[in-house]
């Protein structure tokens, strides 16, 4: 999955490339993670964390009212977990990520409308959990690579978003993503854990 989810994005990319003279873009804003747990049978997630996403992007016009936009994003993920007995244990990892997405523009008095969609692939670059029980906190690195205390590297899945463009280049946006490889490494392929993420967001395009 990971593999022809990354070749999707260099065919986008590869296809920009041949396009007309790109604009481009900066956009940053909240999001709020969570993470979807399953073993085939039974599906549950966690509460969300809030966390940020800062990135740039450009706009390839491909044609009247279609471009492809490929980005660079430093993005925020994880969860937020509430036991019964009111400890708490809050996941954040951040990630360098590459959504190419292929959006529609819809004219419209102020600008456009926009919507959009395609895969991403993402890096895990660090991240921490905190767990508190009310009257004691720690906090613990998050550590990226094979070990079974380790989160995978590599998150993939696919991405959406939508908005408003201005005339004069500021943007209003949301943004959703669904992680679709698992980012667990606890020895068990019964259970796999996924990223979810929905964002707002405000930019600029140039």
């Amino acid at each position: 999955m990971k593999k022809i989810l990354l070749s999707i994005c260099c065919a986008f990319v590869a296809t920009a490339t041949f396009a007309q003279v790109p604009s481009f873009g900066i956009r940053g804003g909240v999001n709020f993670a969570s993470l979807s747990a399953s073993n085939g049978n039974i599906s549950i997630s966690t509460g969300s964390t809030t966390t940020f996403a800062a990135g740039l992007f450009s706009d390839f016009k491909v044609g009247t009212n279609t471009t492809i936009q490929p980005a660079l994003n430093y993005m925020g993920k994880g969860g937020n977990i509430t036991g019964d007995d009111n400890t708490k244990v809050d996941i954040k990892t951040y990630y360098l990520q590459m959504p190419v997405n292929v959006v529609y523009h819809v004219p419209a008095g102020f600008g456009h409308v926009y919507l959009g969609a395609g895969p991403y692939v993402a890096f895990g670059l660090n991240g921490k959990v905190k767990g508190t029980d009310g009257s004691n906190t720690a906090s613990q690195d998050i550590t990226f690579g094979s070990g079974p205390e380790d989160f995978k590297r590599v998150d993939a899945g696919l991405n959406g978003i939508a908005g408003l463009e201005f005339n004069s280049g500021f943007l209003l946006g949301i943004n959703y993503d669904l992680g679709l490889t698992d980012i667990g490494n606890d020895g068990s392929s019964e259970v796999s854990t996924k990223n979810r993420v929905f964002g707002i967001s405000i930019g600029f395009k140039f």
